[in-house]
């Protein structure tokens, strides 16, 4: 019986070096991701806030979802995981070369040197082609400004947002990613980020908070009172961001092995633990459950996993989950209400 032609090697669609369980596993890693922004938090941010917000909310992130694609392509994807400029940075170049992003996938400043200048470690290649981990990263690098808008919904005009984008995306997210990920001065100081702990969610917060600092407190009668305008879909768009970190953290290892299924693991243990102290905590202080608090204590445990999610045990995942569901319930149910600044 003769072979089928999608399973014969050396053709230009399957070469010998494509491994298609990986390959298959990122793409999939990839679109889940891509969902946790589009629908996930389009739905979430429009629901989450007042109802005169929701528009603009939902935009704000289905805009930045398109703008920071076209960006990557044309500049930013080289500029985080291409050849050196400077320590922190990579040479800015478009990602569109038929050429560049069928070839197999590579991180060219991966490359670890004795002190005498022969190679300790190869560089990265995982066993797909550039395209996948093209449209991987970008899917990280979309949700990274998608969460930063989180802390400026409701208090921030569009058309500032459409020219913030790109700006912040060029000159801090690339800056953090070659220099954790792409292979440049923090990546060969030893230093590990699995999947985004600092890259991502360290870089959105801080940025975040600065943003929402400069731009200002939302109006004084929003302040006071805040309700979601739609429950049940912010339950929805949580729900999807949720599922979809399966495929930021499983994702990281590059390849479909026991990391990624321990990564996908501890991820959900995490943010199920952070989810049930969060609603304790609520139910022990407050007498009642709150549906954004369990939201709330949802997200705050998939973050706190995400820089470890492959590398510890899962009685660790565990721990990591009790503390992301106290802490900051601590800082936003105490600390906030004492504090002049937080609560501007």
């Amino acid at each position: 019986m003769a072979t089928a032609p999608a399973y014969e090697e050396h053709l230009p669609a399957a070469p010998r070096w494509l491994n298609k369980g990986d390959n298959a596993w990122q793409l999939t890693a990839a679109t889940l991701v891509g969902l946790q922004s589009m629908p996930g938090l389009v739905i979430l941010y429009a629901s989450i806030v007042k109802k005169k917000w929701a528009v603009n909310s939902a935009f704000m992130a289905l805009y930045a979802f398109a703008a920071v694609l076209i960006c990557w392509v044309l500049l930013c994807y080289r500029m985080a995981f291409g050849d050196k400029l400077f320590p922190f940075w990579g040479k800015g170049a478009p990602a569109l070369g038929q050429k560049f992003l069928i070839s197999q996938a590579k991180v060219p400043e991966t490359t670890h040197y004795f002190n005498n200048g022969t190679v300790e470690s190869k560089m990265s290649e995982p066993f797909f082609a550039m395209a996948s981990l093209v449209y991987f990263q970008f899917t990280f690098a979309a949700i990274t400004l998608i969460l930063l808008a989180g802390s400026v919904l409701g208090r921030m005009n569009i058309r500032a947002w459409m020219a913030f984008v790109p700006l912040w995306l060029i000159f801090s997210y690339t800056v953090g990613a070659f220099s954790l990920w792409g292979g440049g001065f923090l990546y060969h100081w030893g230093v590990i980020d699995y999947s985004g702990g600092y890259v991502i969610h360290l870089s959105s917060g801080v940025a975040g908070f600065t943003a929402a600092y400069w731009v200002g407190p939302r109006l004084k009668s929003d302040r006071e009172r805040f309700p979601p305008n739609n429950v049940l879909l912010m339950l929805a768009g949580g729900g999807l961001l949720w599922m979809g970190w399966s495929g930021f953290n499983g994702g990281a290892p590059y390849a479909a092995n026991v990391d990624a299924s321990i990564a996908v693991v501890n991820t959900n243990i995490c943010a199920a633990t952070s989810l049930l102290v969060w609603t304790s905590l609520d139910v022990i202080f407050f007498s009642k459950p709150s549906v954004i608090g369990a939201v709330q204590g949802m997200m705050t445990g998939l973050v706190c996993i995400t820089p470890g999610a492959g590398l510890v045990q899962s009685w660790a995942a565990i721990v990591m989950g009790i503390l992301s569901g106290s802490i900051p319930w601590m800082t936003m149910m105490i600390l906030h209400k004492k504090s002049s600044l937080l609560q501007k």
